[in-house]
């Protein structure tokens, strides 16, 4: 094997992909790639046995063959290599010699016949969904995370279906801890053939790494077939094993009511939760809103550290409620609402609140109130 690539068309990918090779499995070779010699040029493999990915590049390519080297090493020695041009030559098996100029790398590799096969699927329903979107729908979800050993599905992933919502076709993604929950939509155009795909689980950590193959511009493919969750993009696709099991029935919780709605700013509203967040702990998380006409108190009391209290004006016209929130989920919401405006609707004292940013009807965050 034996071909010579350009640092400029691989650098990127290399970088992304250490994720996926990085992750932990019960094969060692998992932390390799493989690449193989195509007739353009090669095809570059990383799997973590949940997440598959594989993606082609121009190569000039003199001699055929496969190999399976370290991600972490190959990706480091691309990214420093001080010229663009890299000769790439397995001298002898599973030894692979890595010519930059006047540096030379002599690298072990491991039997590619022992690299785990990722799925090829074929007749795919592939549908266009504008990546930058997608991108930010996989930040609004992810940001609810799983801890290390949780075993539930519905938490583990993120909930997918694409269906008729009020009379439009949506693309829903959901995703939750049992204490919140974050719902987004993408809306499709009504001329375009959508195929309907009903309640998938993708595992939270594989759209961690999708999100990173995904650009500001354009639109990537998305498609599902036998257990899987694809994504293409021009010569790069990623295969994500879906988890088994069920999503809770979730309608009910994101339903909008108007009983009490508060209007506030929301990096006034950002910045007051997190100075208020500044004298909590691990035993003492929670702080008091207290809810009253055109204002807000919030305070938070740590008997290891002190207390605080800050007001605000806010537009509301309800009743008292006094009620305790973990401020950092709303911290966590506000950060990726690109409104200036937040409406927080809330019932009563016992029920979850619902924050959305103004005027936007495709995102919405559910807060499960503490216990005062």
């Amino acid at each position: 094997m034996k071909f010579k690539i350009y640092k400029n068309d691989i650098n990127e990918v290399l970088s992304k992909i250490q994720g996926i090779t990085g992750r932990k499995s019960n094969l060692a070779i998992t932390e390799n790639i493989l690449i193989k010699t195509t007739d353009s040029g090669i095809s570059i493999s990383a799997t973590d046995l949940e997440t598959g990915f594989e993606g082609f590049y121009p190569a000039e390519v003199s001699g055929e063959g496969i190999i399976a080297v370290n991600a972490s090493k190959f990706s480091d020695i691309i990214r420093n290599s001080p010229e663009n041009e890299i000769l790439i030559d397995e001298i002898e098996k599973q030894w692979v010699k890595i010519s930059i100029k006047n540096v030379e790398y002599n690298i072990v590799g491991m039997n590619p016949e022992d690299f785990p096969d990722i799925p090829q699927l074929t007749d795919i329903d592939f549908f266009e969904v504008d990546s930058d979107y997608l991108k930010k729908m996989i930040e609004k979800t992810i940001l609810i995370s799983a801890s290390s050993d949780e075993k539930r599905a519905h938490i583990l992933g993120v909930y997918l279906e694409i269906k008729d919502f009020e009379n439009e076709k949506k693309l829903r993604m959901i995703s939750t801890d049992g204490k919140r929950l974050s719902k987004v939509d993408y809306v499709f155009n009504k001329d375009i053939n959508i195929p309907e795909i009903e309640k998938i689980i993708i595992p939270k950590k594989a759209l961690n790494e999708v999100n990173k193959f995904l650009e500001t511009t354009g639109s990537v493919q998305v498609g599902v077939k036998d257990n899987h969750f694809i994504i293409k993009k021009d010569n790069e696709t990623i295969i994500v094993c879906l988890l088994e099991g069920n999503f809770p029935e979730y309608e009910d919780i994101i339903s909008v009511g108007d009983d009490h709605v508060i209007e506030i700013d929301k990096n006034l509203f950002k910045m007051m939760l997190k100075r208020m967040s500044i004298l909590s702990s691990d035993d003492y998380k929670g702080v008091i809103f207290k809810f009253r006409e055109n204002n807000l108190t919030i305070s938070a009391a740590n008997p290891n550290l002190g207390e605080s209290k800050e007001d605000v004006d806010i537009i509301y016209n309800g009743n008292s409620i006094d009620i305790s929130f973990n401020p950092q989920y709303f911290i966590e919401t506000l950060n990726v609402i690109n409104k200036e405006k937040v409406y927080i609707n809330i019932k009563d004292e016992e029920n979850p609140c619902i924050v959305q940013g103004e005027g936007d009807k495709n995102f919405l965050s559910v807060i499960m109130p503490m216990k005062i």
